[in-house]
């Protein structure tokens, strides 16, 4: 069975002292409350791992605010270069000395704000995969690309992309990849179940076309997109659906905890 994994996108929201409450807060529900007690026996068992990714400034606050091995953190991007003069990058060691566990690599709003080709992802995508931090790497359409009927060729070309030098191991033991339609992102649409699930599930054949059945069984694949506590159940419960990459609803604790608890 694949380890479910529930992350929180915080993007620019949350500065340390609102880093430092959040991460207090969601520590007490896991001492304290059933439901949160029921997530961290999950979480230590290793049938859910459960990440925050806040702004680099507030990284350290959330590291030190932890009471336990219960949250882990990621970043929101990362450089592939590991120094030099790249005004405004973070390199893969800082991360590792920061104590992040995960890099998200790709984002829609990487891709398509700040206009991130599949070249440069592809790069960070190997030098996560170098490094001790692991990557969470993002695909997805836009809605010109969906209403056109392109989801399929769009998520073929991002991931033959990323993919193209990578081994079997690797993708099935080190890779998590996370759907998120662009229309979906902040808009308040969300993709239905069934649409989740078929672009889950043919990523998953991608990888079993590339890489074997080993490694599509045991590839690990989220998704994102408006994804909130009324729906965050039967998302998760589609069968090539093993966690969600959460926005807006990630930034209150209340919201975090009852998804959480919808995962476990």
């Amino acid at each position: 069975m694949r380890m479910k994994m529930i992350a929180g996108n915080w993007k620019l929201n949350n500065n340390q002292a609102a880093t430092r409450t959040f991460v207090q807060n969601l520590e007490s529900w896991f001492a304290a409350e059933p439901a949160g007690k029921k997530a961290a026996s999950a979480a230590a068992s290793g049938k859910i791992e459960i990440v925050i990714a806040p702004p680099f400034t507030s990284i350290e606050a959330a590291r030190a605010a932890k009471k336990s091995e219960i949250i882990q953190i990621a970043a929101q991007n990362v450089y592939h270069e590991s120094k030099g003069a790249f005004t405004g990058e973070v390199s893969l060691s800082m991360l590792e000395e920061a104590g992040c566990k995960y890099a998200i690599i790709g984002h829609s709003e990487r891709r398509h704000v700040f206009h991130e080709p599949d070249e440069a992802l592809e790069k960070k995508l190997i030098a996560t995969l170098e490094s001790q931090v692991l990557p969470i790497f993002c695909v997805g359409e836009l809605l010109e690309e969906r209403s056109s009927g392109n989801t399929e060729k769009v998520l073929a070309r991002q991931l033959e992309s990323a993919w193209k030098s990578l081994t079997s191991d690797v993708v099935g033991k080190m890779v998590v990849i996370a759907y998120e339609p662009v229309w979906a992102i902040g808009t308040g649409q969300t993709a239905s179940d069934a649409d989740a699930e078929k672009a889950c599930d043919y990523i998953r054949s991608l990888a079993f076309e590339k890489f074997g059945i080993a490694a599509s069984d045991s590839l690990r694949i989220l998704y994102g997109g408006s994804v909130k506590p009324e729906n965050s159940a039967s998302l998760c419960s589609q069968n090539d659906i093993d966690g969600l990459l959460i926005g807006g609803a990630s930034l209150e604790v209340e919201s975090f905890e009852k998804i959480i608890e919808t995962a476990v």
